[in-house]
């Protein structure tokens, strides 16, 4: 079976006083019109106050990792030598961090729960000033074209659930990251549920592109998930549940 991998994770960046510091005005580029690092698709952008990054399809770990740690380091070139790279993925950002219109514009775009089949609610927090920076993996595959639900269910289980026991940040479930957080693409589905945790080392980039090809591999084998076990998986991926992730783990070796 082809098939390929991308992200567009977010970062935040501090300075050398450990402040959270805003992107905006260092690096250009939006949504809309990205800045462009090469010709061959490395790109980023100013998402809100944090770094975003793009990377071009990989049909490899070792292209995937390469182009993951490539395209942060380009970036990184491009920003302030002062500016770093913080590995927090939800942050109450200082008040004068905010202080323009940019940093109150969020993603307009919505998403959907590959669960209840139904749009994401718009993300509300009690906080206004927290942030929060996804690790989001996009699948290019004709099977995440003609069954982009049962791709991003399998994935919870391969990398939601497991996820609970390595992003040691929960507080970006907040705003973002339920279980079965999707986009359908053109090419595939873009999987939102991840925050960046798993982009800051090699081995956790290979789970990422692991646990991706098993989910694939299930699906394409044309293993279901009983109902009960799907409500295992929100529950752990929703609550951060430890107890469903232990049923979970004896059941799929997750």
């Amino acid at each position: 079976m082809q098939w390929t991998i991308g992200c567009d994770p977010e970062i935040f960046l501090v300075d050398e006083n450990h402040k959270f510091k805003s992107v905006i005005g260092l690096l250009g580029g939006d949504k809309w019109i990205p800045r462009m690092l090469t010709k061959d698709g490395h790109a980023c952008l100013e998402d809100n106050v944090a770094v975003e990054f793009n990377i071009p399809p990989c049909n490899s770990f070792e292209q995937f990792k390469k182009e993951v740690q490539a395209t942060m380091e380009m970036v990184k070139g491009i920003l302030p030598a002062n500016l770093h790279y913080d590995q927090s993925s939800a942050v109450s950002f200082p008040d004068d961090e905010l202080a323009c219109e940019q940093a109150w514009v969020f993603g307009c775009e919505p998403d959907y729960n590959a669960w209840t089949m139904e749009e994401n609610p718009k993300p509300h927090s009690d906080d206004k000033n927290l942030r929060s920076a996804g690790g989001h993996i996009h699948v290019g595959s004709a099977l995440a074209v003609t069954d982009p639900v049962a791709v991003v269910r399998a994935m919870d289980l391969f990398l939601g659930v497991p996820s609970v026991t390595l992003d040691s940040g929960t507080l970006r479930r907040q705003l973002y990251g339920k279980a079965g957080a999707m986009r359908p693409k053109p090419y595939g589905v873009e999987y939102r549920t991840l925050s960046n945790f798993w982009i800051f080392s090699d081995n956790l980039i290979n789970w990422a592109y692991t646990g991706t090809q098993r989910a694939l591999d299930f699906v394409h084998s044309g293993k279901e998930l009983p109902a009960e076990h799907g409500e295992l998986i929100q529950e752990c991926i929703n609550n951060n549940n430890k107890d469903a992730y232990n049923k979970l783990h004896q059941l799929y070796a997750v």
